[in-house]
């Protein structure tokens, strides 16, 4: 047994009892044209996978899914209801957002697409409304690499922490004790796309 004091758990590591996953737009006709696809949609569908099995909320949204078209089915079974949206943020869905704070939930995890447009609205328009916003990066992507680089450059410096999926994945996780840390190993090592 150990007779010194823990240190401190860092306020700014997220865990399973005060995150939740926003997964932005990621359908099928905006999927078509982003570079690195298929490793963004594998990383997306691995959050989700991981936030379901350590019991965080995801949340989902589509844009204009009648001309953008839905979900990528493979995501779509993973996810609850995707409310649409017109407007690139989705602060335009607060019902996204309504029970999160009542469950002490402060951080936010976001995923999808587009770096630039959508997701880089609803990072600024979270850290506006008070949210701890963190961006796992191999899983959002953009059309052209300079928007990605960009938008990433701009949302860190205006409050967003940068993260990887599988960063974020062990993050929740906390400690290799658990009985979820076998399953969340696994998901991690699972072959990624070229």
């Amino acid at each position: 047994m150990n007779d010194f004091p823990l240190i401190p758990r860092s306020p700014e590591l997220m865990s399973r009892s005060d995150s939740a996953l926003l997964v932005i737009d990621v359908q099928v006709k905006l999927v078509a044209s982003i570079g690195a696809r298929e490793r963004i949609v594998e990383n997306v569908r691995r959050l989700i996978e991981g936030a379901k099995l350590l019991g965080l909320p995801v949340r989902a949204s589509e844009q204009y899914p009648r001309g953008l078209g839905p979900t990528l089915p493979e995501l779509a079974s993973l996810l609850p209801q995707r409310p649409a949206k017109l407007s690139f943020s989705c602060r335009e869905l607060p019902e996204l957002f309504a029970d999160l704070r009542p469950q002490n939930i402060e951080k936010l995890l976001i995923c999808g697409i587009e770096t630039h447009v959508c997701i880089q609205q609803t990072v600024l328009d979270l850290l506006a409304d008070g949210w701890r916003v963190y961006v796992a990066v191999d899983a959002v992507g953009s059309r052209h690499d300079l928007d990605h680089q960009t938008a990433l450059r701009r949302m860190e410096s205006s409050g967003a922490v940068l993260t990887s999926t599988e960063a974020a994945l062990f993050e929740w996780c906390r400690t290799a004790d658990t009985p979820e840390f076998k399953q969340i190993r696994q998901i991690v090592r699972e072959t990624m796309p070229a």
